[in-house]
């Protein structure tokens, strides 16, 4: 059985949360982030760290025994030597920790978060794994809570963590840690086993921001046909960045908590048929390995390899990209997306910002460099 929190526990959690808001009021700064992983091939000192006020470090894993944090052995010198690698170009830059990610198992953070000595566990360690490691702050990537109760206990944890932040920041000295999630594009996220609503009022008193996935909208291994991957909006589907952003705003989620993602990466379809070569044209699956996954720099590559039968389009309906050449579709986001995205985050909808995954995907910090917030 979940465990529950104490009677008591709330109050402390809404005066905690009311000091947290005045705070990060006063200090509020434009969110221009990415997420970093040493697998990316991509060195952290090859970022230029001045186009961004946060970047993640990825991927912290849990221990499914004993519900604590860890980095990958392999991974430790870029974990302990990242922030200050990345703040030489940039010192007020903060770094977070990202946790999870899309290719860690789900069911050990449901497990996790099911328990309150488990939920202990884990808060203790990331703290102290982001303290040991020179880090600001700390950023939950469950991809994702499938049930109304994995939800309610995910509520549970972040309380929690806010409270063990204060604390520690008390009898440290330190400022606290900043907290963020990685969460479903829309405030109700669905999969096989249903829908399931975050609890948006626990996500917006305790955490910092939330990182709000505005991309893998299309990928071969989920979609026969032709799609955008990034889609800003998407008429006459309800899968969009803007349609979830919108979700998350009328489940009152505050608007400038909201950091919004779009992707450095596309992917590739082999067409059915090559002359039906538009959004939602048949295909035969993947144009490559990895779900057809290519980074920025890679589709640029391939368009300069192919642009004697080329053919690449902006859909500003869509607020995407894609191209063809041969039998090969590519779905991705160029400079003319994100410059657009980047206005609707800053001047038609109010959001605290943007992140992008992954920075080693970019070109030569093209994207990096467009339509920056000032």
């Amino acid at each position: 059985m979940a465990s529950k929190i104490k009677p008591h526990f709330f109050p402390i959690i809404l005066i905690l949360a009311l000091l947290h808001k005045l705070n990060f009021s006063n200090a509020q700064t434009t969110i221009k982030s990415a997420y970093w992983f040493p697998e990316s091939g991509f060195p952290a000192s090859s970022i230029d760290s001045s186009l961004f006020t946060v970047l993640y470090c990825a991927f912290a894993s849990l221990d499914p025994q004993n519900y604590q944090l860890f980095i990958p052995s392999q991974n430790a010198q870029h974990f302990s030597t990242f922030t200050s690698t990345v703040q030489r170009r940039n010192p007020s830059l903060k770094t977070l920790i990202s946790i999870g990610g899309g290719n860690a198992n789900a069911q050990d953070y449901a497990a996790m978060v099911s328990d309150w000595n488990r939920r202990q566990a884990f808060i203790k360690s990331s703290i102290s794994l982001a303290r040991s490691n020179n880090f600001h702050g700390l950023d939950l990537d469950w991809e994702h809570p499938e049930t109304p109760d994995q939800m309610t206990q995910f509520g549970y944890l972040v309380d929690e963590w806010r409270t063990a932040v204060a604390d520690e920041a008390s009898t440290s000295g330190n400022p606290p840690l900043l907290l963020a999630a990685a969460v479903s594009f829309s405030s109700t996220h669905q999969s096989e086993s249903g829908s399931a609503e975050y609890v948006v009022p626990a996500l917006a008193r305790s955490l910092d921001w939330i990182n709000v996935m505005g991309y893998d909208f299309y990928a071969p291994d989920w979609s026969t046909v032709t799609g955008p991957p990034g889609a800003l909006y998407n008429p006459g589907r309800s899968v969009s960045a803007d349609s979830g952003v919108r979700a998350w705003i009328q489940a009152k989620f505050p608007a400038n908590k909201i950091v919004l993602g779009f992707p450095f990466i596309g992917y590739a379809w082999t067409l059915s048929n090559p002359g039906n070569n538009g959004y939602f044209s048949p295909t035969n699956g993947a144009a490559f390995p990895d779900n057809g996954a290519l980074t920025y720099k890679r589709i640029k590559e391939l368009m300069v390899d192919n642009k004697s039968s080329l053919t690449a389009v902006f859909n500003s309906s869509v607020v995407n990209d894609y191209c063809y050449f041969g039998s090969t579709w590519i779905g991705f986001d160029d400079t003319q997306s994100i410059e657009t995205k980047v206005r609707y985050i800053k001047e038609k909808m109010g959001l605290r910002g943007y992140f992008a995954w992954h920075i080693g995907g970019d070109d030569n910090m093209l994207l990096s460099q467009t339509g920056i917030i000032d």
